[in-house]
Protein backbone atom coordinates (compact mmCIF):
# COMPACT_ATOMS: atom_id res chain seq x y z
CA UNK A 1 0.00 0.00 0.00
CA UNK A 2 1.79 3.23 -0.70
CA UNK A 3 2.05 6.15 1.88
CA UNK A 4 -0.65 8.38 -0.50
CA UNK A 5 -3.43 5.67 0.16
CA UNK A 6 -2.54 5.43 3.48
CA UNK A 7 -2.70 9.10 4.18
CA UNK A 8 -5.95 9.24 2.00
CA UNK A 9 -7.17 6.65 4.14
CA UNK A 10 -6.17 7.92 7.45
CA UNK A 11 -7.69 11.74 6.48
CA UNK A 12 -11.15 9.25 5.87
CA UNK A 13 -10.73 7.75 9.16
CA UNK A 14 -10.41 10.45 11.29
CA UNK A 15 -13.29 12.83 9.69
CA UNK A 16 -15.39 9.48 10.64
CA UNK A 17 -14.08 9.87 13.86
CA UNK A 18 -14.32 12.82 15.15
CA UNK A 19 -17.92 12.81 13.42
CA UNK A 20 -18.93 10.19 15.65
CA UNK A 21 -17.44 12.01 18.57
CA UNK A 22 -19.88 14.90 17.87
CA UNK A 23 -22.69 12.98 17.34
CA UNK A 24 -21.84 11.38 20.82
CA UNK A 25 -21.96 14.27 22.31
CA UNK A 26 -24.80 15.76 20.09
CA UNK A 27 -26.90 12.92 21.51
CA UNK A 28 -25.84 13.47 25.45
CA UNK A 29 -26.63 17.20 25.07
CA UNK A 30 -30.29 16.40 23.69
CA UNK A 31 -30.75 14.39 26.71
CA UNK A 32 -30.32 17.03 29.36
CA UNK A 33 -32.75 20.17 30.09
CA UNK A 34 -30.94 23.21 30.07
CA UNK A 35 -30.47 23.76 33.58
CA UNK A 36 -28.43 20.88 33.73
CA UNK A 37 -26.12 21.78 30.97
CA UNK A 38 -25.15 24.70 33.17
CA UNK A 39 -24.74 22.48 36.61
CA UNK A 40 -21.93 21.52 38.31
CA UNK A 41 -21.05 17.89 40.39
CA UNK A 42 -18.82 19.78 42.63
CA UNK A 43 -16.72 23.22 42.99
CA UNK A 44 -13.92 22.07 40.95
CA UNK A 45 -15.62 20.40 37.88
CA UNK A 46 -16.82 21.78 34.75
CA UNK A 47 -20.60 21.23 33.45
CA UNK A 48 -21.52 20.53 30.34
CA UNK A 49 -21.72 23.81 29.05
CA UNK A 50 -18.16 24.79 30.07
CA UNK A 51 -16.81 21.61 28.47
CA UNK A 52 -18.70 22.64 25.41
CA UNK A 53 -17.27 26.23 25.71
CA UNK A 54 -13.78 24.70 25.73
CA UNK A 55 -13.90 22.53 22.88
CA UNK A 56 -15.26 24.83 20.09
CA UNK A 57 -12.84 27.79 21.72
CA UNK A 58 -10.09 25.18 20.75
CA UNK A 59 -11.27 23.97 17.85
CA UNK A 60 -11.40 27.52 16.40
CA UNK A 61 -8.05 28.16 17.79
CA UNK A 62 -6.54 24.67 16.24
CA UNK A 63 -8.85 24.56 12.89
CA UNK A 64 -8.44 28.15 12.26
CA UNK A 65 -5.89 28.21 9.49
CA UNK A 66 -4.30 25.06 10.44
CA UNK A 67 -2.00 24.77 8.11
CA UNK A 68 -0.21 28.25 8.13
CA UNK A 69 -0.65 29.25 11.68
CA UNK A 70 0.00 28.32 15.28
CA UNK A 71 -2.63 26.21 16.35
CA UNK A 72 -2.94 28.37 20.00
CA UNK A 73 -4.32 31.95 18.19
CA UNK A 74 -3.18 35.04 19.76
CA UNK A 75 -6.89 36.19 20.14
CA UNK A 76 -8.13 33.00 22.04
CA UNK A 77 -8.30 33.89 25.57
CA UNK A 78 -8.74 29.69 27.19
CA UNK A 79 -9.48 30.87 30.79
CA UNK A 80 -12.26 32.61 29.88
CA UNK A 81 -13.61 29.26 28.26
CA UNK A 82 -13.97 27.66 31.82
CA UNK A 83 -16.53 30.74 33.13
CA UNK A 84 -20.12 30.52 32.12
CA UNK A 85 -20.82 34.71 31.47
CA UNK A 86 -24.27 36.10 30.92
CA UNK A 87 -24.03 35.74 27.12
CA UNK A 88 -23.84 31.93 27.15
CA UNK A 89 -27.45 30.77 26.85
CA UNK A 90 -27.80 26.81 26.07
CA UNK A 91 -28.63 28.90 22.30
CA UNK A 92 -25.44 30.68 22.21
CA UNK A 93 -23.33 27.73 23.40
CA UNK A 94 -24.83 25.57 20.93
CA UNK A 95 -24.08 28.15 17.75
CA UNK A 96 -20.68 28.49 19.32
CA UNK A 97 -20.17 24.29 19.66
CA UNK A 98 -21.45 23.99 16.06
CA UNK A 99 -19.52 26.59 14.54
CA UNK A 100 -16.69 24.99 15.95
CA UNK A 101 -17.08 21.60 14.28
CA UNK A 102 -18.00 23.39 11.38
CA UNK A 103 -14.40 25.26 11.70
CA UNK A 104 -12.64 21.41 12.31
CA UNK A 105 -14.73 19.77 9.26
CA UNK A 106 -13.67 22.78 7.09
CA UNK A 107 -10.32 22.40 8.03
CA UNK A 108 -9.70 18.63 7.39
CA UNK A 109 -12.19 18.43 4.59
CA UNK A 110 -9.38 20.69 2.94
CA UNK A 111 -6.50 18.49 3.57
CA UNK A 112 -4.99 16.68 0.88
CA UNK A 113 -2.73 13.35 1.26
CA UNK A 114 0.73 15.06 1.28
CA UNK A 115 -0.27 17.70 4.02
CA UNK A 116 -0.47 14.65 6.20
CA UNK A 117 3.28 14.59 6.92
CA UNK A 118 3.63 18.79 7.17
CA UNK A 119 4.62 19.98 10.30
CA UNK A 120 2.39 22.54 12.23
CA UNK A 121 2.64 24.10 15.36
CA UNK A 122 0.53 24.37 18.75
CA UNK A 123 2.23 26.67 21.09
CA UNK A 124 5.09 26.98 19.10
CA UNK A 125 5.21 22.99 19.27
CA UNK A 126 6.22 21.69 16.04
CA UNK A 127 4.47 18.40 14.79
CA UNK A 128 3.00 16.64 12.01
CA UNK A 129 -0.16 17.14 10.69
CA UNK A 130 -0.84 13.54 11.51
CA UNK A 131 0.04 13.80 15.26
CA UNK A 132 -2.00 17.66 15.84
CA UNK A 133 -5.03 15.80 14.26
CA UNK A 134 -4.53 12.60 16.53
CA UNK A 135 -3.81 15.32 19.53
CA UNK A 136 -7.40 16.48 19.10
CA UNK A 137 -8.90 13.32 18.77
CA UNK A 138 -7.70 12.39 21.85
CA UNK A 139 -8.41 15.44 22.94
CA UNK A 140 -12.30 15.74 22.06
CA UNK A 141 -12.81 12.54 23.15
CA UNK A 142 -11.79 12.71 26.64
CA UNK A 143 -13.95 15.77 27.10
CA UNK A 144 -16.84 14.36 25.67
CA UNK A 145 -16.60 11.39 27.95
CA UNK A 146 -16.92 14.20 30.74
CA UNK A 147 -20.37 15.31 28.53
CA UNK A 148 -21.59 11.82 28.34
CA UNK A 149 -20.95 10.64 31.90
CA UNK A 150 -22.60 14.35 33.20
CA UNK A 151 -25.07 14.05 30.74
CA UNK A 152 -26.08 10.53 32.12
CA UNK A 153 -25.71 11.44 35.61
CA UNK A 154 -28.59 14.37 34.70
CA UNK A 155 -30.91 12.65 32.99
CA UNK A 156 -31.28 9.65 35.73
CA UNK A 157 -34.24 7.35 34.49
CA UNK A 158 -34.79 9.07 31.66
CA UNK A 159 -31.49 8.34 29.70
CA UNK A 160 -31.36 6.75 26.71
CA UNK A 161 -27.67 4.50 26.35
CA UNK A 162 -25.65 5.86 23.07
CA UNK A 163 -24.30 2.52 22.39
CA UNK A 164 -25.01 -1.17 23.03
CA UNK A 165 -27.87 -1.70 26.00
CA UNK A 166 -26.24 -3.76 29.44
CA UNK A 167 -27.64 -7.31 29.27
CA UNK A 168 -27.93 -6.45 24.78
CA UNK A 169 -24.53 -7.48 24.08
CA UNK A 170 -25.29 -11.03 22.73
CA UNK A 171 -28.50 -9.93 20.86
CA UNK A 172 -26.39 -6.99 19.41
CA UNK A 173 -23.69 -9.33 18.16
CA UNK A 174 -26.08 -11.78 16.71
CA UNK A 175 -28.04 -8.87 14.50
CA UNK A 176 -25.11 -7.78 13.59
CA UNK A 177 -23.76 -11.54 12.37
CA UNK A 178 -27.33 -11.81 10.71
CA UNK A 179 -26.56 -8.65 8.58
CA UNK A 180 -23.73 -9.51 7.16
CA UNK A 181 -24.63 -12.62 6.21
CA UNK A 182 -27.53 -11.16 4.47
Amino acid sequence: MSSERIAVDYLSNVSKEFRKTKQLADRAIAQVNEQALFEMISPESNSIAIIMKHLAGNMRSRWTDFLTSDGEKPDRHRDTEFIIETKDTKEHLLEFWEAGWRCLFSALDSLKPEDVGKTVYIRNEPQLVLEAINRQIKHYAYHVGQMVFLARYFAEEKWQTLSIPRGKSEEFNQTLQNERKS
